[in-house]
Parts: structure tokens; C-alpha cells; sequence
């Protein structure tokens, strides 16, 4: 279960993006201008000791579908430091360090988790005055995987970005983020995670 706040946030989600992705080698090599992103949705993740919030944005750029996960923290990652994409205040829950999700070892969990026991993202419930109400609208995702499927224990996030393609070594997993996801691409034998979007085939924004 995720629980959203009905907060102020400085700087938004969207001018963080903006100002980070262009940073990002794999986002340089569509050629397009952050200025035009166009957020299509976002799904979340939960961490089930409440500490770190997981929210994955997809996003429209040169007519191409951008896969963007972070994280969000109320303290430094240690080691992280590059991975970085900026700090925000938020009116609720006070300073958040927001990370490239595929450095923090908390993601790689929840992803291979969700990958390896075909699990889909978290419920979302607003936070009202301390009355959670239930939100809707989340894109939909799922993995390939099934229920009992084992999940090794994993403590570490190193990630190596190729082209458009993370790769990021959670031993003993090996967990490959595709940033922008081939709509031609179908599902093999490897364990994925898959989203919906409203008149697209399903794309595979992960695998194992």
C-alpha cells in the first residue's frame, strides 16, 4: 500500500524531470527537448517498512515512451551521490532526497520482487486529514512471474547504463531496466515486468 499526501512540493515532480533528465545519457541520445516531455502516468512500489517511497514516471519524448523510476528518501543514500536527481521539500514529510531508482537497493527489491512473483504495483490511497481514501488512475503493471517465487535477499544496487538500457547488479540478481522501452519487443523466457498504456501493446520495462 502506498499513501500519497495532499502536499505542496518544491520543485514539483515535473520541473525535476525536466531539469534532470537532460543530465542522463540514455534520455541525450533521443534528441529531444525535456521542455516537451508529456507525463503519461506512474505506478508505485511498496516498501514494506514505510521508509522509502517508489514511484515509476512514464513519459512521452520524440514520439518515444520513457521509463523513469526514483525514489524517494528522508535521508542521504549513502554512496548514491551520483545518482542524485535533486532535493525537494515537502510540506508534509519535510526534505526528500529523490534518487535514480536503479542505485537504491530498496527498488531492486521491490523490482524483483514484483518481476520474479508476478506482482503489479502498489494500492494508492490519499491521505485526507488522516482518513485514507482510495485513488485510481495508477498505469497498470505486472510480472511474469508467480506466486511463491523466491526472492533473494538483496543489499546492493550498481547500476551501469548502456545505450538506453540500465543493468544494474543486485547480487546474486541481475536486473535490466530498459529506459526506453521497444514497443516491438515481446516477452521471452526471462522473467519481465510489463506495463499497459490505454491503445498500446504491452511494454516490457524490465526483465531478469
Amino acid at each position: 500500500m502506498a499513501i500519497i499526501y495532499d502536499a505542496v512540493l518544491n520543485p514539483s515532480k515535473q520541473d525535476l524531470l525536466k531539469s534532470w533528465l537532460p543530465e542522463q545519457p540514455w534520455f541525450q541520445e533521443l534528441g529531444a527537448d525535456a521542455a516537451e516531455l508529456e507525463h503519461l502516468g506512474a505506478f508505485r512500489f511498496d516498501d514494506p517498512s514505510g521508509e522509502v517511497g517508489m514511484e515509476t514516471h512514464l513519459l512521452s519524448a520524440g514520439g518515444q515512451v520513457l521509463h523513469v523510476p526514483l525514489t524517494y528518501r528522508g535521508a542521504p543514500l549513502p554512496g548514491a551521490e551520483e545518482f542524485l536527481a535533486g532535493t525537494m521539500e515537502h510540506s508534509v514529510l519535510g526534505d526528500r532526497w529523490i534518487y535514480d531508482a536503479c542505485a537504491d537497493p530498496v527498488y531492486a527489491t521491490a523490482l524483483a520482487t514484483a518481476m520474479v512473483q508476478g506482482g503489479a504495483g502498489a494500492e494508492q490511497f490519499l491521505d485526507v486529514d488522516g482518513k485514507l481514501e482510495p485513488l485510481t488512475g495508477a498505469i497498470p503493471v505486472r510480472g511474469s512471474g508467480g506466486t511463491g517465487g523466491i526472492v533473494p535477499e538483496i543489499t546492493t544496487a550498481v547500476p551501469a547504463t548502456s545505450g538506453t538500457v540500465t543493468t544494474i547488479d543486485a547480487s546474486p540478481l541481475t536486473l535490466t531496466v530498459h529506459r526506453i522501452p521497444d514497443p516491438s519487443e515481446q516477452p521471452g523466457t526471462a522473467l519481465n515486468l510489463t506495463c499497459t498504456l490505454p491503445g498500446q501493446p504491452p511494454l516490457i520495462l524490465a526483465s531478469a
